[in-house]
């Protein structure tokens, strides 16, 4: 998983982000990836990409028997540790998709919007549906393949500045692209749809729900926010793992 959140410049402008400072009421999509979640009481759960720990805060506060945080980096990672007042949340460095935890290990498995920084999510599919349990759940984020497919994720303006359109191109050549985001180029792999749903459904899970949130209408008023209604920046899906591959 590529590291650009350690570098010092990088780091300091995503700490002034709403999502950054606010926590989850401070992310567009937070009020439709909170009705997708799970019960945690009494859960085993891994959040893969756990950045700033809001989620495993979350799983604590409601009741989760123990939390486990994976975040590549450690700038993320001191935050986290910081922010946290439950002895029940591990953090752990790594990169996802080295990781290797023993089978059945996880009743919940969580991440938001960080498979878009890994080349494959084939061996994600596969790696979660070894750590989580029969009728475990997976509920994770990730840019949205229309968002992600032309590689640097802006509009296109006019001369005067305004927005045209946003572009779609390559959809069907999945693999790294440049974005700019918050003054750097950052790698991100982009995906096909059909990467997403069909990794899940052949690699033992069975697909729950499917969301494109839209931002909530009170938060319009964050610049740029409003504009978010003109495509699709993120998908959100709930699977449950059947424990026997499907094909």
């Amino acid at each position: 998983m590529n590291n650009v959140y350690d570098n010092e410049d990088f780091f300091e402008k995503y700490s002034q982000m709403s999502r950054s400072k606010q926590g989850l009421e401070g992310a567009g999509e937070w009020r439709t990836l909170e009705k997708l979640l799970p019960d945690f009481n009494g859960k085993r759960v891994l959040d893969l990409g756990c950045g700033y720990g809001w989620h495993c805060i979350y799983a604590a506060e409601h009741g989760a028997k123990s939390v486990v945080g994976v975040d590549i980096s450690s700038r993320m990672l001191e935050v986290a540790r910081e922010k946290t007042p439950f002895e029940s949340v591990t953090y752990v460095q790594g990169s996802i998709d080295a990781l290797d935890f023993p089978a059945d290990q996880f009743d919940i498995v969580l991440s938001s919007l960080a498979f878009h920084y890994l080349p494959s999510f084939e061996k994600i599919a596969q790696q979660v549906h070894a750590y989580l349990s029969e009728g475990g759940r997976f509920v994770f984020s990730v840019e949205h393949p229309i968002f992600t497919a032309n590689g640097n994720q802006d509009w296109v303006y006019d001369e005067k500045g305004e927005i045209q359109y946003f572009p779609v191109d390559r959809y069907f050549y999945e693999g790294e692209r440049s974005a700019h985001f918050l003054g750097s180029e950052v790698t991100k792999y982009h995906k096909t749809l059909t990467t997403y749903l069909d990794g899940l459904l052949t690699n033992g899970f069975r697909i729950d729900r499917l969301v494109e949130p839209m931002p909530p209408e009170d938060m319009w008023s964050i610049p740029g926010m409003k504009d978010e209604m003109r495509r699709p920046m993120m998908l959100i899906v709930s699977a449950t793992n059947l424990k026997s591959p499907l094909v």
